[in-house]
């Protein structure tokens, strides 16, 4: 018997929201594995690995269409990959954001088009500094929705205090999620034009209102469903490593400010990663 389409980390047990624009066609379960740029940063930190198979192993699908999960790898239980730089990194270890229209060049390598619902002058690139887990500051990017676009800012401007570890903070693109999925991807990203995975409901991501923060260490979990699907050894919260979010962190309390939901706080599934403007 088919297996049921799981909900996306966006679909939480709130009711659901009125009518709204025209979703896309395909409710396809999308790809989690990133397709990551080629390394242009210095060499990794003493201490740190970066595996050379990451993003490389396709993972095999199931019945129900999903990648099926695998147990975590063991250079990946304890998750501390030096960030690849992909924007030039900050002159110092002052906090330093841009906020501006978004360029061609980033429209181009992004999942924009014009059947999303969202135009470009609703949505605003961003930069803003990062602390790695290499123990390095780091220039990340996204593309957020532009009414919370300095808000969104304020919110990693107080995680670069405590020098919160974020693995990378890139641009989405159209190929990634096209892709065959690894189940191994760290990206810290907002918007992302998508439906619901298991739907045809536009995801908050697709409005530039939700943003994933280190996706691996705070996975989603239904059931033995899992995304990142090696992401298994992350469901123990009590085994606090860095990079972990709960109740009572800087970034939950920051969303919170904002009146954003967190879905650490869900009931029927949960998703440690994801925060959006309408909780869902």
């Amino acid at each position: 018997m088919p297996v049921p389409p799981i909900p996306d980390p966006d679909a939480s047990a709130a009711p659901t929201p009125g009518p709204g624009p025209t979703p896309p066609p395909s409710p396809a379960p999308l790809p989690t594995g990133p397709a990551v740029p080629s390394p242009t940063a210095t060499p990794d930190p003493d201490g740190l690995h970066r595996p050379e198979w990451l993003h490389t192993r396709p993972l095999e699908i199931g019945p129900d269409g999903w990648a099926l999960p695998q147990d975590t790898p063991a250079e990946l239980v304890d998750r501390r990959i030096p960030t690849i730089d992909l924007l030039p990194p900050p002159a110092d270890d002052g906090f330093v954001a841009t906020v501006d229209a978004v360029p061609d060049d980033v429209v181009a390598r992004s999942t924009w088009t014009e059947e999303c619902p969202v135009g470009l002058d609703e949505l605003r690139y961003v930069t803003v500094s990062f602390w790695g887990f290499d123990d390095r500051h780091h220039t990340g990017e996204l593309i957020v929705n532009a009414s919370w676009a300095e808000e969104i800012v304020d919110v990693f401007r107080q995680l670069h205090a405590i020098r919160y570890p974020i693995e990378e903070m890139r641009i989405v693109s159209a190929a990634e999620l096209e892709g065959p999925p690894t189940g191994d991807g760290n990206d810290t990203t907002a918007f992302v034009c998508r439906p619901v995975r298991g739907s045809s409901t536009w995801s908050q991501h697709a409005y530039g209102l939700a943003v994933d923060i280190n996706p691996f260490v705070n996975p989603y979990q239904r059931g033995e469903r899992i995304l990142p699907e090696l992401a298994g050894a992350y469901l123990d919260r009590d085994h606090v490593r860095p990079g972990m979010l709960a109740e009572g962190h800087v970034a939950v309390a920051a969303f919170d400010a904002l009146g954003w939901g967190w879905g650490g706080r869900w009931n029927s599934l949960i998703d440690w990663m994801h925060f959006s403007a309408n909780g869902r």
